[in-house]
Parts: structure tokens; C-alpha cells; sequence
């Protein structure tokens, strides 16, 4: 498990917001997205801001069970250069919203650790997964803080058990007990999941230290985040591998969303 300094989700959200907002001033909206085939920098913006919105009305709701609707006023911009203003403004409702919410308040959340605090990290990472969408559409390098970067991809696996509802494929991930572990080369953190006849997850940290893997992944934090989300291929040149080939396809293959 990762060994990192605790990250601060509500600030991240608005400095990668912020981040995202400088990506796309001046930038041409019709651009096509590749990391998210159909989209242009119109849809990835709007998502990503609807996603700030949605995401603060559950929130201020205090959400106990599923919500049966994904209605939320988006107050949509009139025109496409509205866009960048737009999503600033999504970043201040939902900063709103982490001020008025105990991130500790048990609420209802589609992943592992169900309290207020698991929708902010969600929203932190859907903002800086889709800003590095936009600066790969723009032919930019994108840069994501290693310690960050490692919350992320811990974020990721431990929640990536319950994303079925939205990533079906993630159904197919499983096995007889063989092992992946993942490893960053520059935050020395490592995680290890097993795939299991009725799924996969990941084990303990003094498990995973005292467990043989079956495959391997190394690479910068930043890195492994990408390959993970599926924006960068896990056979890269920045990302190293070893074990199992047709293991760690079938990883990539079924896990990404």
C-alpha cells in the first residue's frame, strides 16, 4: 500500500480545476478527445464539470441509498467559449459543497468507504484524469504530482472492485488466486491484487509484502496512473513489465474506464 503524505482532496479539486481551466483557454472546443473516443473538448468539459455538480448535490443531500436521478441543473454556458468560466464555477459549487459536509459523514457512495470524503476523492480524480484527456487531445505531455499520482492509483484499485454498474467489463476480472502487484518507481509504493473466482481486491499490506506475483508493473507514479486509466498502453516505454503477458492483458484489457 502506498506511503505518501495525506492528500488534501477539497484543495486538489480546485487546483486541478484551475489546471484544467488554463488547458483549455484559447483552445479550439471542437478539438476530438482520443483518450475518450467520440468526445470533443466541449463533452470532456462539460462531463467533467457535470460530474463537480452532480457529485455536490450528493453531497448537500447526504445521500443514503443509490440516487434514482442524475438530474442536476448544469446551468450550461449559451456558447462553447463559455466553457472554461464554466467549469471554474463548478469547482467553486462544489467547494460549496465540501464546506457545508463533514468529509467523515457516513453516506451512501459506490465504492469502498462509504462517507462524504470518498465523493471528493472521486471528484479530485475525475478532474485530473480528464484534464491529462485534454492535454493529450492538445498534443501537450501532461504532469501530475507523484504524491498525487499515488493517492490516485490507490484510489483507483480500491474502488475499481465495485465499478461494475459503469465499467462492465471490470466483471471479467477474475482468476484462481494469481497475483499483479504495482509498484512506483519514484513514491516506493506497491499494491497487490488478487483475482479470485467471484472477483479480485486488494490485499493488505503485510500480505502483499510476503506474496509471490504472478506479474509485475512498474513505473513513476504519474505514469502507472495513466497506464491504469487506460491513457497510456501498459506495454509504453515509460511503463515496465514483467510475469505473466496474457495476466496483465487481460488486466489492462477489462480494467480501464
Amino acid at each position: 500500500m502506498p506511503l505518501h503524505h495525506p492528500i488534501d482532496h477539497r484543495a486538489a479539486v480546485a487546483t486541478e480545476t484551475t489546471a484544467f481551466t488554463t488547458v483549455l483557454t484559447g483552445a479550439d472546443l471542437t478539438t476530438p478527445v482520443p483518450t475518450c473516443p467520440g468526445w470533443t473538448l466541449a463533452d470532456l468539459t462539460r462531463h467533467t464539470g457535470g460530474v463537480q455538480r452532480w457529485f455536490a448535490t450528493l453531497l448537500h443531500a447526504r445521500v443514503q441509498e443509490p440516487p434514482r436521478s442524475r438530474d442536476v441543473d448544469l446551468r450550461l454556458p449559451t456558447r462553447p467559449d463559455g466553457y472554461p468560466d464554466w467549469l471554474a464555477q463548478s469547482a467553486t459549487v462544489a467547494a460549496t459543497a465540501f464546506a457545508a459536509t463533514d468529509p467523515d459523514l457516513p453516506m451512501w457512495a459506490w465504492g469502498a468507504d462509504q462517507h462524504a470524503r470518498f465523493w471528493t476523492r472521486r471528484m479530485l480524480f475525475e478532474t485530473v484524469v480528464h484534464r491529462t484527456d485534454a492535454e493529450l487531445a492538445l498534443g501537450t505531455r501532461p504532469t501530475i504530482d507523484p504524491a498525487l499520482a499515488t493517492d490516485g492509483i490507490d484510489e483507483f484499485l480500491v474502488n475499481l472492485p465495485f465499478a461494475t454498474p459503469f465499467a462492465p467489463k471490470v466483471a471479467n476480472l477474475r482468476g484462481t488466486g494469481e497475483t499483479i502487484r504495482f509498484r512506483t518507481t519514484d513514491t516506493n509504493a506497491t499494491w497487490s491484487i488478487r483475482l479470485r473466482p467471484d472477483g479480485f481486491g486488494t490485499l493488505p499490506a503485510d500480505a502483499s509484502a510476503h506474496t509471490t506475483a504472478d506479474a509485475t508493473v512498474h513505473a513513476t507514479a504519474p505514469d502507472l496512473l495513466l497506464a491504469l486509466y487506460g491513457r497510456r498502453r501498459h506495454t509504453a516505454e515509460a511503463v515496465a513489465y514483467e510475469g505473466n503477458q496474457d495476466l496483465l492483458a487481460h488486466w489492462f484489457t477489462n480494467s480501464a474506464f
